[in-house]
């Protein structure tokens, strides 16, 4: 899963940019409007936690401007504002879900946790595939009750399909969600983690569509 972080105090962009690397997702950041609203109309993400109180653009005008060109991506609000007339604004015009500072880095993670969650139709915090359960709060994944070990990669490869299950995901896509910007992409690696991943699982439920990419699902689902 991939995040844009939107916050223009150093410290504070970069203490939650860290504890979302630590929980597993790959991290873009920002330090302006601008800057942040061209990386989120231009890069695919699953979820933007943007400030409100920016230089360049505030972001109430980013998210409008997202919203305006078709970008459905969930948005989690930073205000150091009490009035609740900016929580409005930032709601009306396309955010979410919003946090007032200061805050604990940890209620960030968990409504990030559960935007993304619903953004793909799962309400529960686990997400469950045959015998693969995965718990989002945990950041951990089980086969049969039994932990599975893996990198961080193969972790948000199956992050990612679980998310979508029942949905074929390309190769193109995948590897826009699982680096960052910065990341030197390569679509061939993406097929190295699925078939770890598969070995690992030991369940045949990752399906390999010929020409469009991956499909997970359990096989009682499978067409």
């Amino acid at each position: 899963m991939r995040i844009l972080v939107v916050e223009d105090d150093v410290n504070l962009n970069r203490q939650l940019s860290d504890a979302l690397k630590e929980s597993g997702y790959v991290v873009d950041t920002a330090f302006d409007g601008e800057e942040g609203h061209f990386l989120g109309d231009t890069e695919p993400y699953d979820a933007v936690i943007l400030d409100i109180g920016l230089p360049e653009m505030d972001g109430i005008t980013v998210v409008e401007k997202w919203r305006s060109n078709g970008k459905g991506m969930p948005v989690l609000m930073l205000t150091a504002r009490d009035r609740w007339s900016d929580k409005v604004a930032g709601i009306d015009a396309g955010a979410d879900d919003y946090v007032a500072k200061p805050f604990h880095v940890e209620e960030v993670l968990a409504r990030v946790r559960a935007l993304i969650r619903r953004a793909a139709g799962h309400s529960s915090s686990e997400i469950v595939c045959g015998p693969v359960r995965l718990d989002t709060k945990a950041s951990k994944a089980t086969v049969d009750g039994i932990a599975l070990k893996l990198t961080s990669h193969e972790f948000r490869l199956l992050s990612y399909l679980m998310h979508h299950m029942g949905t074929v995901v390309s190769r193109t896509e995948l590897v826009e969600h699982m680096y960052d910007q910065d990341f030197d992409r390569d679509s061939n690696t993406i097929e190295v983690f699925v078939g770890r991943l598969r070995k690992k699982i030991g369940v045949d439920l990752i399906e390999t569509v010929r020409g469009l990419g991956y499909r997970m699902q359990a096989p009682a689902d499978a067409q």
